[in-house]
């Protein structure tokens, strides 16, 4: 089955109890007749708890890093385990995505059964049973591109024997760490060299570049992140120099990061990358652009720094609703901890819903979640009752997308046209 006709199935499925906040009566209807009936979230039967993407921030966010990214030269693969959504990365590739990054192989997988040609893994891989995947999927399509990190001469001889008599050498990046106690990658460029010396040793592996993840460095501001970057640079740079990318068949040199906190250093630094032996495939993984988000992000967008080429628009709102006002001092909301992001922030009140009159949550604050309610103290001007619905910011929305297996896609009234399945 094709990437277009595994997309065309999603509209296919039925509309059922696995899919929370869905009309109680649209149960039997396909995800498509449903959305040819153009249903109002407020008024046409959707339950609380119900998340929803806005369309038109969406769209905002997908047109804003496209031109972003062509702006500055830069490839794009966005991080997809953010969404874990195949339309949204049908959306990305069609406004010019180089591909998806992913982080592990059941990842990978979906990403495949929707027909993404190209992934990058932003992660080790030594599992034997995902690498003979990979493997088989490289020798059945000539046109699928994958690459993946390595950090250790260890990682490589697990790779390296799970993949002999492959067809197909596997292409990977030596990860450099940002720095001591960070995450995964190689600490020295000593080391780096030695892993790099690995991989050439091999007949199953290919090196193709270097990468890393500069949201990892220790501490950081722009000047070590701008720091750290020079340095993955220079390690490209040293490695061509000596040779390193050789490989018969290399045609470019992978030279990756960029998260969604630091993308205007990765920017900066990556216009410098000198002249190389064969041209530099500058790629780029920013992910939570998609929805942005009203909490972590939104403070550290690097929009905000450079204000003049444009600003994410968060795209999340979790509508819930009053189902208790025990004091004039609280009350609670029918939406916790399995409906909202909560990982880094709490939901932040924004409107109150009351009938057809939308205003400003005043007075009304997220203290903490339960598994199904949101624990609210109000201040004496907060106009709250029991019914209310209140629509809650969300923070960090790589942990909210994993908690909704279809969500609907509204327009400013309230209009849903479309629904975005996920596969966490």
């Amino acid at each position: 089955m094709s990437g277009t006709e595994a997309l065309a199935r999603l509209a296919e499925d039925r509309v059922d109890h696995r899919f929370k906040g869905l009309p109680p009566d649209a149960d039997g209807l396909t995800v498509a007749e449903l959305t040819a009936q153009r249903r109002n979230l407020f008024t046409d039967g959707f339950t609380t708890p119900v998340l929803a993407l806005s369309a038109e921030r969406l769209e905002h966010n997908l047109a804003l890093m496209e031109t972003y990214a062509a702006r500055h030269g830069l490839a794009f693969a966005p991080h997809g385990k953010t969404t874990m959504a195949p339309q949204l990365f049908r959306r990305q590739i069609e406004r010019g995505a180089w591909g998806i990054t992913l982080a592990v192989p059941h990842q990978v997988r979906v990403a495949r059964a929707f027909g993404v040609q190209r992934v990058f893994l932003a992660n080790e891989l030594v599992d034997p049973a995902a690498l003979r995947w990979v493997a088989d999927e490289l020798a059945g399509d000539a046109s699928f591109r994958f690459v993946c990190y390595v950090d250790s001469v260890r990682g490589v001889e697990l790779m390296d024997a799970a993949l002999r008599g492959t067809a197909r050498p596997l292409d990977v990046v030596v990860e450099l760490a940002a720095g001591e106690g960070a995450r995964t990658g190689v600490r020295t460029e000593a080391e780096c060299a030695a892993v790099a010396d690995a991989v050439a040793a091999t007949e199953t592996l290919r090196l193709v570049g270097v990468a890393g993840y500069e949201g990892e460095v220790p501490g950081a501001d722009p000047e070590r992140v701008h720091a750290w970057l020079r340095r993955l640079v220079a390690l490209a740079v040293d490695f061509d120099k000596a040779g390193r990318f050789a490989a018969e068949g290399l045609d470019e040199i992978v030279v990756s990061a960029g998260g969604s906190a630091w993308f205007d250093a990765v920017a900066d630094v990556f216009a410098e990358i000198p002249e190389l032996s064969r041209p530099v495939l500058k790629l780029l993984r920013s992910g939570a652009y998609v929805s942005h988000d009203d909490g972590h992000y939104r403070k550290v967008t690097p929009f905000n720094r450079i204000p003049e080429e444009g600003a994410l628009e968060p795209a999340f709102r979790l509508w819930t609703q009053i189902v208790s006002r025990p004091s004039p001092e609280q009350a609670f909301a029918n939406a916790g901890k399995r409906d909202a992001a909560h990982d880094l922030d709490l939901p932040f009140p924004q409107v109150i819903r009351r009938g057809t009159t939308e205003r400003p949550a005043t007075g009304v604050e997220v203290t903490s979640l339960s598994d199904q309610h949101a624990w609210l103290a109000t201040a004496p001007e907060a106009d709250l009752e029991v019914g209310d619905w209140l629509g809650l910011g969300l923070s960090h929305p790589c942990t909210s997308f994993d908690k909704w297996q279809l969500i609907p896609v509204a327009e400013a009234d309230g209009t849903v046209v479309a629904y975005i399945r996920t596969f966490f």
